[in-house]
């Protein structure tokens, strides 16, 4: 039996879990999410509190409740709490706008790259080198600032481009000088 998936989830009051057959959908202030559970896994909701059980030993199962038991928690947390991801963006003359529904990202290409943001995500701009991407969903969340980062990740010698905030980037040294013993011609 998977660790991770013998752990109850605690339901907030603000919260309210339905099972719709093999859907499970989950409701907060923040918004509304919902998975399919696998028949091999059940689901139980009493006293404010989830467990998810395997109904079979089988080792695809016990890898798997682990999984929903974690995605349900994380569905849980995101319509209370939700997630966020920030972003740094370095360089000279690198910035970004937020236009209504897009981000507009000036990275040292020879045009702006405009990024529309998906249905459940929110963007702030606080600064014009920092943008943070919210939403109810971890996993929507996590992809579109990867997508972002993904533009112009960060280079090793200057470290330009956009990077999560308090990532370090691994630098490299740039081309070495020639001494002075060196001759043209080699002779």
């Amino acid at each position: 039996m998977s660790r991770i998936g013998r752990l109850p989830v605690t339901i907030p009051s603000a919260v309210t879990i339905r099972q719709d057959g093999a859907r499970l959908l989950v409701e907060g202030p923040k918004g509304k999410l919902s998975v399919t559970v696998p028949e091999s896994l059940r689901v139980t909701v009493k006293d404010q509190r989830m467990q998810v059980e395997p109904t079979d030993t089988q080792l695809p199962v016990k890898a798997m409740h682990g999984l929903y038991r974690a995605l349900i928690a994380n569905m849980v947390r995101g319509t209370t709490e939700g997630f966020s991801r920030e972003l740094e963006i370095v360089g000279v003359g690198y910035r970004a706008q937020l236009q209504g529904r897009q981000l507009t990202l000036h990275v040292g290409f020879s045009h702006p790259v405009v990024v529309p943001i998906p249905e459940g995500l929110t963007i702030d701009v606080p600064k014009p080198t920092t943008v943070i991407v919210r939403g109810a969903d971890k996993q929507q969340v996590g992809q579109f600032a990867a997508n972002i980062r993904r533009i112009a990740p960060p280079e090793p010698y200057k470290g330009k481009g956009i990077k999560y905030q308090g990532e370090q980037i691994r630098r490299k040294a740039g081309k070495a000088a020639t001494g002075s013993g060196a001759k043209a011609g080699g002779g």
